[in-house]
């Protein structure tokens, strides 16, 4: 597998697959990022959608996507990706490796996790972030601390850790996924954050506390908001806003399904993935001349 395609593409459920097809024959190099676990893998029973036979399972749909990008030769990479970057093209990082195309397609559905931890949703936007490249600048040389176990919130940590005095990683009482030189962790469950007319401490179940300046929340994995947050795409509640191409007001950035809002169904998000696929493969082409 190489690292430089036309279009990469996040997600491997029915907006993700479709766009890829579609793009595929449209003539563009393409490659598609994603993993088993999403709102379709997971479906008990899937029976109001063209074609389908009764009791066909999410998982088995699922399935007979991924056979097809196999069946036409589209590169397909499973793995979380933990950043995009915009670097002249798109730098699209995974856990493991990182690649580059023109155009990215965001397919990966609704991933936002909101923890129920109190003061959270209350000092959102008082200190409370989602995004640390978009809110990181206004911590420099003050003290953080990001909210998540994953390598998504490891990602995070590192980019605030060139910026902040201090940096925390809370666990929430879970194991870290990785561990960043320079970053403490935090391994015990919150209870509460606090403050006045910003956020100031975090307090921990055990009655232990933290001051804090900001808390950045980055639980599980990243989805297609919080990419599109950080490239500078419009984004409305947490959907993706688009045009009727699947736009977004970033050159060569796409969404499609769950992540755009309004109905959450296959059907929906194959017509998406098609438009997007053909849009992308268009732009492409438009670059190239």
């Amino acid at each position: 597998m190489k690292n430089v395609y036309d279009i990469i593409i996040i997600g491997m459920g029915p907006a993700g697959v479709s766009a890829a097809l579609y793009a595929h024959r449209a003539g563009a190099e393409v490659l598609v990022i994603g993993g088993d676990s999403n709102a379709l893998s997971k479906a008990e029973k899937i029976d109001n959608y063209y074609g389908v036979k009764k009791g066909t399972t999410g998982a088995e749909l699922f399935s007979m996507g991924k056979e097809q990008l196999a069946d036409s030769n589209i590169d397909t990479m499973d793995g979380q990706v933990v950043s995009i970057e915009w670097t002249g093209d798109y730098a699209v990082k995974t856990v493991e490796n990182s690649y580059t195309a023109k155009s990215v397609v965001l397919a990966t559905g609704t991933g936002r996790r909101t923890p129920n931890i109190k003061g959270l949703k209350e000092f959102e936007g008082r200190g409370v972030s989602w995004c640390a490249v978009c809110d990181g600048f206004f911590y420099r040389g003050k003290t953080v601390a990001v909210l998540g176990e994953g390598e998504y919130a490891a990602e995070e940590a590192e980019y605030l850790k060139n910026l902040a005095a201090k940096v925390y990683i809370l666990t929430n009482g879970k194991q870290p996924a990785k561990v960043i030189d320079g970053v403490e962790y935090i391994e015990k469950p919150l209870a509460e954050i606090k403050g006045e007319a910003t956020v100031s401490t975090v307090e921990f179940a055990d009655g232990s506390s933290i001051g804090t300046d900001g808390v950045f929340v980055a639980i599980g994995v990243a989805g297609a908001g919080e990419f599109a947050r950080k490239l500078g795409a419009e984004i409305n509640g947490n959907s993706i806003v688009t045009d009727n191409n699947c736009a977004t007001n970033i050159p060569g950035l796409f969404a499609a399904g769950d992540n755009t809002g309004g109905m959450m169904q296959i059907a929906k998000a194959v017509y998406e993935g098609a438009v997007a696929g053909s849009e992308s493969a268009k732009f492409i082409r438009e670059m190239k001349g």
